[in-house]
């Protein structure tokens, strides 16, 4: 009996050696690379806000001495200018001409309207005003007495009153323009606050010019504003 024979040129098959996968040791490199990670991780995070606090407190710290120094600096001055900052401070007080009371009628086309207001204007003061210091002081700003004894004799007016005794002479003229603009307006056009702020800067305009220059008008008060 003939035995079957094996072609020529190839090889008989080679057991092939078994591949084991061995899970648990990959598992512990996985597990000690998370940990190298998140250590990483948080000295990184620690060096950043330390760094930051750092440069925060360095800051602030310069800036608060900044303002201490900015406020010692201010303070000295205070003290050394304390008369002048007073002075600038203080608002400029004008002169109260109280022109009374108006009663005229407006111009409603449709029917009569009248308007009852107190009016005052508070005028700036002229470099010719004199002084209430010097109404203390015995020099032009009182009026002496017989013989002239001096200051003994002397009687003391108030400067304000001399100069509200001058302004009487412009009364006329500035009642007849704030006539004048107030009896154009319509009872409308008064009962708004718009419309009265708008008549007060028109008042203001038609009497600055009386006073040519020397003085003007800074502010304009209405009183009692009935409108019948």
């Amino acid at each position: 009996m003939v035995k079957p024979s094996q072609p020529k040129g190839i090889k008989p098959k080679a057991d092939l050696p078994e591949i084991s996968v061995d899970t648990g040791d990959s598992g512990m490199a996985g597990k000690k690379l998370i940990i190298v990670n998140a250590v990483i991780t948080a000295l990184i995070c620690f060096l950043f806000i330390g760094s930051n606090y750092f440069i925060v407190n360095n800051v602030i710290g310069s800036n608060i001495s900044k303002i201490a120094e900015n406020m010692g600096t201010a303070n000295a001055g205070g003290e050394e200018g304390g008369e002048a900052t007073e002075e600038e401070a203080a608002p400029e007080r004008g002169i109260i001409l109280d022109l009374g009371e108006f009663i005229l009628n407006l111009s409603d086309p449709n029917s009569k309207r009248y308007l009852k207001v107190n009016v005052a204007l508070e005028l700036s003061r002229a470099a010719s005003d004199p002084s209430s210091e010097k109404g203390h002081g015995g020099g032009g700003s009182s009026i002496s007495g017989h013989g002239g004894g001096g200051n003994a004799g002397a009687a003391k007016v108030d400067p304000l009153a001399l100069i509200q005794a001058e302004m009487e002479q412009y009364k006329p003229a500035i009642r007849d323009a704030i006539i004048s603009v107030l009896s154009s307006k319509t009872a409308e056009e008064l009962a708004s606050l718009s419309g009265k702020e708008l008549a007060k800067e028109q008042i203001k305009a038609a009497v600055d010019p009386l006073f040519g220059g020397e003085r003007e008008v800074m502010r304009v008060s209405f009183g009692t504003f009935i409108i019948q």
